[in-house]
């Protein structure tokens, strides 16, 4: 059986042009993809690096919020004789307390008092080296908003090139805090230093 040539092929006249709907999506799609690509390609600068989130001052200063991270701050306010990193780290409450052995009592002032004399110290001094050592006491209480740490340190004053101060001893801390994710702060200062 011979197949006609008109059953072949569609005349040209019976073809129907119709547009394929799947097409047109298709170049939306793409373009959408490719928009997308290069806007998001163009907000990359390789020479400006993505802000990191994390507190440099707290890795090179110290994080108050944990004790480790108060001792660093305290010893470098101390040795960059810089009120403005030991201040944040002084209760508006602050008690520091030392013995005066030539008048046999317990001596004690506030913040106030202590800001001044450690401002005194800072402006006065060439240099100042303060050095935390053994731990003798650490007690946090069970929400971690109080602390007592008795700790035992070096310091070494430099007035001027005749006038130096050495002297070590115990620091006895009370340290505290509204809540476990604030900053520690000194509340009390017991010196135990052998002066």
């Amino acid at each position: 059986m011979k197949i006609s040539e008109s059953n072949k092929r569609p005349k040209e006249s019976n073809r129907r042009s119709i547009p394929c709907a799947t097409s047109h999506w298709y170049k939306v799609v793409i373009l959408a993809l490719v928009s997308c690509v290069s806007l998001l390609v163009s907000c990359i600068n390789p020479f400006a690096p993505r802000v990191d989130e994390t507190n440099i001052f707290d890795e090179l200063l110290g994080d108050p919020k944990k004790i480790d991270g108060f001792y660093i701050r305290f010893q470098n306010a101390y040795q960059f004789r810089d009120t403005t990193l030991y201040g944040p780290l002084i209760d508006p409450d602050f008690n520091f307390i030392f013995r005066d052995f030539d008048r046999n009592l317990d001596v004690t002032w506030g913040r106030t008092e202590d800001m001044n004399s450690t401002y005194n110290l800072f402006v006065q001094s060439q240099d100042i080296q303060l050095q935390w050592n053994n731990i003798v006491l650490q007690a946090v209480n069970s929400e971690g908003t109080r602390a007592q740490i008795v700790r035992r340190f070096n310091l070494l004053v430099v007035i001027n090139s005749n006038d130096i101060i050495r002297t070590d001893g115990s620091a006895n801390f009370v340290l505290a805090r509204a809540d476990s994710t604030m900053s520690w702060k000194l509340l009390q200062w017991r010196d135990e230093s052998e002066l």
